[in-house]
């Protein structure tokens, strides 16, 4: 009998017909991000009861979009662009489990099915939806350069609805992408039973960070950003803006290999 083969469905003798290859996954990617304040209890309030707030900053979050090009090992899909670019844009806040600061990422649209597949693998909870930014080129007049004064925007959507946009002007370099996406990530993987009402047959909280990374250009930018809600996605209300902290744009490249399991409440029999 043939073994059918690959990471993700669909499955096949070959295993190329996979959404997504097998690890390790390599990106190179440009970051637009702004970090601002919220009430913390808003925090608190998209949080699982076993995780705790930040001791400091505890209402800081980052909203971040990435423009990416990926690929596994070979890098077949470089030459076939439209199974290594997309977008993405992601909401990420800080926690505490058992004593260690984590990053946590609580919202997410990305603009590729593979990306999906990847996202909920790690615990990302990803959706599809529609994401711009503005393009740094260094030639010509239609635009910016890496320059002081640059404006840069962006924007989110989902369903035809605009969920976030922002602004951010170019200040100087930096040293620093801003705190609150500097930990490593700490998700939860979960899928609930096929019986409605039988609770979780995968509830996994694990971590994870990049290795390998490389850092281009950093730099740090005043920022303005404004969120929307929709029928769908609940963006403005679960996170809004109290008072900007600031902005920043960064060129990265990171790989990402695997994670650890932090703790498992599954119940594969349900």
């Amino acid at each position: 009998m043939t073994e059918l083969t690959g990471l993700f469905a669909p499955r096949t003798p070959s295993g190329k017909s996979a959404v997504a290859p097998e690890m390790p996954w390599f990106y190179s990617g440009t970051l637009f991000t702004v970090e601002y304040r919220t009430d913390p209890a808003n925090v608190r309030a998209i949080l699982p009861p076993e995780l705790g707030l930040a001791d400091e900053d505890p209402g800081a979050v980052a909203f971040i979009w990435a423009d990416w090009q990926s690929c596994s090992t070979g890098g077949a899909e470089l030459l076939d662009p439209q199974r290594s670019q997309y977008y993405e844009a992601f909401v990420v806040v800080r926690c505490t489990y058992e004593g260690q600061t984590y990053s946590r990422c609580v919202a997410i649209w990305v603009t590729k099915d593979f990306a999906i597949a990847r996202g909920w693998f790690q615990g990302y909870p990803k959706k599809l939806g529609e994401v711009a930014m503005t393009r740094v080129m260094n030639v010509g007049k239609a635009a910016p350069r890496l320059a002081p004064g640059a404006k840069l925007g962006m924007n989110v959507g989902a369903y035809g609805h605009r969920l976030a946009e922002a602004v951010i002007t170019l200040r100087e370099p930096s040293e620093t992408n801003g705190f609150v996406n500097g930990h490593p990530m700490l998700h939860s993987r979960w899928m609930p039973s096929l019986t409605p009402g039988a609770g979780n047959s995968l509830d996994q909280l694990v971590t994870m960070s990049g290795v390998d990374a490389e850092i281009g250009e950093t730099w740090s930018a005043d920022a303005d950003i404004t969120l929307f809600d929709s029928q769908w996605d609940e963006v403005g209300s679960l996170l809004p803006v109290n008072e900007i902290i600031g902005g920043y744009y960064r060129e990265v490249g990171v790989t990402f290999n695997g994670g650890r399991l932090l703790a498992d409440k599954s119940n594969p029999s349900i």
